[in-house]
């Protein structure tokens, strides 16, 4: 997970990833491995200067740093990456170092920072962006004296997490926290905070109430929306597919008659997929169409938001839900949308921002498009987390303001910047008419509007670690001089070849789908798409430019690599639903390249008797063949090969491995052939 964003996986109430609570905690690397971060802080400030190398000082910081990142304590882990980065580790610690400088607002010194990384890793590519959205970040801190926004906090935070409020109908506001109120015996390891419940508040207040026993639970329940009547309400509750799985976010959805009944019993939307994230929903000013966050692959890449609209011809009740368009999701995360009106907001950190999470705007001037989103820019949002923005209804005082300091607009916005009690907080905001600013000259007055839309392509590479070594940590991307890509759209293609840049450009089409496939010879060929439906005209941005990247794996000929997240149950072949994914995308990979044939592997720890090892191990090797036969894979161009426990991946002595050398020796395999 990208370290620059604190919290937001804890907010989307993600994996409970520490699930299997018998599991015993000896030392920081595994409680930090479980995501049991803030059992993880303590034990790894007490192992760091015990650490027998600076290589493992290095790493004890640097996985010290995360730590605190992840649980809001962004100052504090500052000067443990600036440690790792001084003992060795590297790109990784730099890397956190800069991100984190970012998020604190401390733009010279990340931008400085960023530069550094950039020589580090061999590539002044990766980063280009982050040094961009420091400058701009910095105009805007300018830029904000005066410019009509106001933030304080509210009463009713805690020195725990609250966040998303939403409005009820008698004016009450209803919010997600993990604070000590909250339902259940035990505490999240993931802060040693409670599990996070629905809440419910007068805005003026300082005591908040539990909402609903009947929706709240021991587990995690965050992120919720009503209807019109609040005869119906939608919420995200963090569920495992099967007992000792690790728990994912669904959003349920409960009736009553009126406002006063009780609620039903809670069910999961029907159109939800297994192993996949569901959260923040957000009714549309209809109730017609939900919209909602998830991290589905069919998406454009991280957290999307999506859409699906009533529809009671359906055995469901619901249309297929699908993604929105590329003017508001990118390739990282789209997370938390609310409606003001017609108008939606969300939070990102795929546009240009500040640093986290910033809260941006986009509206639709027909019932087929999205405007480029706009960022809000500070007050509003800072290098923090700022996200689950909510506008108060409009009085008819502020309907007619007109003049300097006039009341237009004010709400309530989450976010965990220095200032408030602890975690992630409510802030109420004031939007007031600004002072008039110098005018302008306007050179375009008179002159046609020329609307274009560029796209901006580039095909990179890996840079590993160790060059030679396809399993070692990537480092970032490079542009890949000389490869060819192939554009298609309407049944027409056409070729270009990149150079030292690997950027290719082209104008685009409105309402249509593009298709990219990349080559080079001694790389994997792969591919991307675009689609500019759904992309409205903005007549503030007349040039919209967009941006793809196209990234080809080098072919590694006979050597081993690990396929990531393919796990099997105990005793057992089959595959797992969680290890769909990870095959799917293999099975992707070679039917683009027709040509290639591969061994699948499968490795076992050395517990357990040696026969019976190599024979489990085959046993799996094979399923995994015969999945890819399912998904279209010729038969021959796959081998599977069971090797048991002969072949370790960790240097350990089987009675001395620890838990993670034991996984790391548990793995599957793929190489390609000759």
């Amino acid at each position: 997970m990208n370290t620059k964003t604190s919290l937001f996986a804890l907010l989307l109430c993600l994996t409970a990833m520490a699930c299997s609570y018998t599991l015993k905690i000896k030392d920081g690397r595994t409680a930090h491995d479980r995501k049991q971060y803030a059992v993880a802080i303590p034990m790894l400030e007490r192992e760091i200067p015990k650490a027998k190398t600076r290589r493992e000082k290095g790493q004890l910081a640097y996985l010290l740093g995360d730590a605190l990142v992840r649980t809001g304590q962004h100052q504090r882990a500052l000067q443990w990456f600036k440690l790792a980065a001084e003992n060795n580790y590297g790109a990784d610690a730099l890397k956190a170092q800069a991100l984190t400088l970012k998020q604190l607002e401390q733009y010279a010194a990340a931008r400085d920072a960023f530069k550094e990384l950039g020589v580090e890793i061999g590539s002044s590519f990766e980063y280009r962006k982050d040094i961009v959205a420091c400058n701009i970040a910095e105009g805007w801190l300018k830029e904000a004296t005066g410019n009509g926004w106001s933030i304080t906090t509210t009463d009713f935070n805690s020195p725990q997490n609250d966040f998303a409020p939403v409005r009820y109908p008698d004016g009450r506001l209803v919010f997600s926290s993990d604070r000590s109120m909250a339902s259940g015996k035990e505490n999240y390891r993931w802060t040693n905070n409670k599990f996070m419940d629905l809440f419910i508040v007068e805005p003026d207040a300082a005591s908040p109430q539990i909402f609903d026993n009947q929706i709240n639970t021991s587990g995690n329940e965050a992120g919720v929306c009503f209807n019109a009547s609040v005869t119906e309400i939608f919420f995200s509750r963090a569920v495992s597919a099967y007992k000792g799985d690790d728990a994912w976010c669904k959003i349920y959805t409960a009736r009553r008659d009126d406002a006063n009944a009780p609620w039903s019993d809670a069910v999961p939307l029907p159109f939800q997929k297994e192993k996949i994230n569901y959260v923040h929903p957000a009714l549309s000013s209809d109730g017609q169409t939900l919209y909602f966050a998830c991290n589905d692959a069919d998406g454009w890449g991280g957290y999307d938001i999506w859409s699906v609209r009533r529809n009671p011809a359906t055995e469901s009740g619901w249309d297929e839900p699908q993604p929105l368009s590329r003017s508001i999701n990118t390739t990282a995360n789209e997370l938390f949308p609310s409606f003001d009106g017609d108008t939606l907001y969300f939070a990102s950190e795929g546009h240009t921002g500040m640093g986290g999470l910033d809260i941006f705007k986009s509206y639709r001037p027909d019932k087929k498009a999205w405007t480029p989103p706009l960022n809000l820019k500070p007050p509003v949002n800072s290098g923090a987390d700022d996200f689950g923005i909510l506008f108060e209804p409009v009085s008819p005082a502020t309907k007619t303001a007109k003049n300097p300091g006039d009341l237009l607009r004010r709400g309530y916005l989450s976010s965990n910047r220095p200032g408030g009690k602890g975690g992630d907080d409510i802030w109420r905001f004031e939007q007031r008419i600004a002072p008039p600013k110098p005018p302008k000259t306007d050179t375009t007055a008179g002159k046609p509007v020329v609307y274009k839309m560029i796209l901006e392509g580039y095909v990179l590479e890996k840079i590993f670690a160790e060059s030679n070594n396809p399993n070692a940590r990537v480092l970032g991307r490079k542009p890949l001089n000389g490869a060819k890509v192939v554009i298609e759209t309407g049944g027409k293609k056409q070729t270009v070849t990149v150079k030292e840049d690997g950027l290719f450009k082209l104008e685009l089409a409105e309402n249509t789908d593009y298709q990219f496939t990349a080559s080079m010879a001694e790389y994997l060929l792969n591919g991307t798409r675009f689609s500019t439906k759904g992309i409205a005209k903005d007549p503030s941005n007349p040039t919209q430019v967009f941006e793809v990247e196209i990234v080809l794996d080098r072919i590694f000929r006979n050597k081993e690599i690990v396929l990531e997240n393919i796990y099997y149950d105990y005793d057992k072949w089959d595959i797992r639903p969680d290890a769909e994914p990870t095959l799917n995308e293999l099975a992707a990979v070679l039917l683009q390249n027709p040509t290639i044939s591969i061994q699948l592997g499968s490795h076992t720890d050395c517990r357990g008797n040696e026969g019976y090892n190599q024979t489990l191990s085959q046993r799996r090797a094979e399923s995994a063949v015969n999945y890819l036969i399912s998904k279209g894979i010729a038969a021959e161009r796959l081998t599977a090969v069971g090797y048991g426990e002969s072949q370790p991946a960790a240097n350990c002595a089987c009675s001395k491995c620890s838990e993670s050398e034991h996984q790391t020796n548990r793995r599957t395999t793929f190489t390609i052939m000759q």
